[in-house]
């Protein structure tokens, strides 16, 4: 007989007559931890809502111990100890903590609520993972990841067997990573099956007992998690090996691009200054509220600057104003892509022509002609995988939303590329197009500044990096600084100020007199 929890059986299903999910079989055992890894479009997301009854399988059945579940049911799925807590919360930010955490189950004496006895009980469950959050406070007053995490104490609540979490950390901090994972651990050590997607190999290490890649709708590995190698995972994931996810970085121009001359950002605690050249990746490193965001945004003139000097190969760029930064030639990539970066109702081509919108018009009418021949041609230069210009951006994948972010910009001349969270969202195959893209621009005489918190990514990319903490730089480091084997250390104690400020740029490099800390 099964030990499994959770049992799907041949799963099926299509859309439009497009195979999304092709004949998958999964258990799920009590007490584990699957990491479910694909590339967007592999049908993770599917296969989730499928057991979780959002979505009917053409084929094939979900059993919860031996219980076959009513498809496209999600109640019968709840009622059965099925829960997912999605990527985009369905907690309810206007009520308080306890109020969502009863939503549906609340206490009553008679015909009223008892609010008393769902605090203290609130207060009883959140205690049980080691989490200080007044059961009264408002849920939306809650930062991303304790929201996310008090979604996965009410799913315990409701005694679900089988908890899915569908990219949980692509929204939170590092340090709110940390008490996720101390949570899905001790759901585990109660005998919980979790489901774990994610495109990052780091996480999979830190909480995975098993992966299970899907690719193309297809189940392509199912193995515990010590007999992969992460070679193994990537080459299940993308159908091919990665033999190098940094394309090789060419060495940079001596001439400045940028020049950033004691730039005081409004809420940094000290001046800014440093000059980029032609060709060069300068990274920012740091932990989340550091100030490379606000940076990257007070260069660009969304983020207001009280004092300093922004110069674009030797012209002084009026501050605090985007359109001056744009015509000097400026790019933005923001950090969320959804909110501040694309339009996901707009069609490619209208995307694609929103920075530069007034070079494809005269008098209010657009130029359909130049600018579908524009557009089209810089994304075809990003190999934009869509299905023609028409298509809405909110069906393409991560990845390729991403492209258009970036391609957008080339419709005309960029001398500085500002990138914030580059790869946020987007799993590994198209994390390598990206990074082959930035590196293409930067070899093109763009100086690019990009901040990530993904310290592979500074270290894999950049010809040099900056750490920053509260809104300063905090040390430099060079290329043999970023190739030495205690790196992310170094970086880490600095951005914690375990350290004071270091410099560990060598003499020969970077001797202008506006660069440092």
């Amino acid at each position: 007989m099964s030990s499994a929890i959770l049992e799907c059986a041949d799963i099926t299903k299509s859309f439009g007559g497009v195979p999304v999910l092709k004949g998958i079989t999964l258990d799920l055992e009590p007490g584990t931890v699957t990491a479910l890894a694909g590339e967007n479009g592999a049908g993770k997301s599917t296969l989730m809502k499928i057991v979780s009854g959002q979505y009917s399988a053409d084929s094939g059945d979900v059993t919860v111990k031996g219980n076959q579940l009513t498809p496209g049911n999600p109640r019968d799925a709840v009622r059965h100890g099925v829960a997912i807590v999605p990527q985009e919360l369905a907690s309810i930010e206007d009520m308080t903590v306890y109020e969502n955490l009863f939503v549906g189950r609340e206490l009553k004496v008679g015909p009223f609520l008892n609010r008393r006895a769902m605090i203290d009980e609130a207060r009883d469950a959140l205690a049980v993972f080691g989490l200080d959050i007044n059961p009264s406070a408002r849920m939306g007053s809650l930062p991303v990841g304790l929201r996310q995490i008090v979604e996965i104490v009410k799913a315990a609540r409701t005694g679900a067997q089988v908890v899915m979490l569908d990219e949980p950390t692509s929204a939170i901090s590092e340090r709110e990573v940390e008490g996720l994972y101390t949570v899905v651990r001790r759901l585990r050590d109660h005998g919980v099956a979790m489901v774990y997607t994610t495109h990052k190999m780091a996480e999979i290490r830190a909480i995975a007992d098993r992966v299970v890649v899907l690719r193309d709708g297809g189940l392509i590995l199912d193995k515990p998690l010590a007999e992969v190698s992460d070679e193994d995972i990537v080459t299940a994931m993308i159908g091919r090996e990665l033999d190098a996810l940094f394309p090789d970085r060419v060495a940079p121009k001596a001439d400045p691009v940028l020049e950033v001359r004691d730039l005081q950002v409004e809420g940094a605690s000290e001046p800014v200054s440093f000059s980029v050249t032609a060709g060069e990746i300068v990274g920012l490193a740091g932990l989340v509220g550091a100030g490379r965001t606000e940076l990257l945004e007070a260069i660009f003139g969304a983020k207001r600057t009280t004092s300093g000097d922004i110069f674009v190969r030797g012209r002084k760029v009026k501050r605090n104003a985007p359109a001056a930064a744009i015509t000097e030639g400026m790019a933005m990539v923001p950090e969320d892509r959804k909110i501040s970066g694309v339009v996901l109702s707009m069609s490619v081509l209208d995307n694609g022509s929103l920075p530069r919108l007034s070079s494809f018009s005269i008098a209010g009418w657009l130029k359909g002609k130049a600018r579908t021949k524009a557009v089209s041609e810089v994304m075809a230069s990003v190999r934009l995988r869509s299905k023609g210009m028409g298509q809405l951006v909110g069906t393409l994948s991560g990845g390729n939303q991403q492209k258009v972010v970036l391609a957008r910009w080339l419709t005309g001349d960029v001398n500085v590329l500002l990138l914030d969270e580059p790869t946020r969202g987007v799993d590994v195959g198209a994390r390598s197009e990206i990074y082959r893209i930035i590196t293409e621009f930067a070899q093109a005489g763009m100086a690019v500044v990009m901040a990530s918190s993904d310290m592979p990514e500074i270290i894999g990319l950049s010809h040099r990096a900056f750490v920053m903490r509260g809104g300063a730089f905090v040390g430099e480091l060079d290329r043999d600084a970023l190739d030495h084997p205690a790196v992310q250390e170094s970086v880490f104690r600095m951005a914690t100020a375990l350290d004071g400020p270091i410099h560990v740029n060598t003499p020969a490099e970077n001797t202008s007199p506006e660069a440092g800390s």
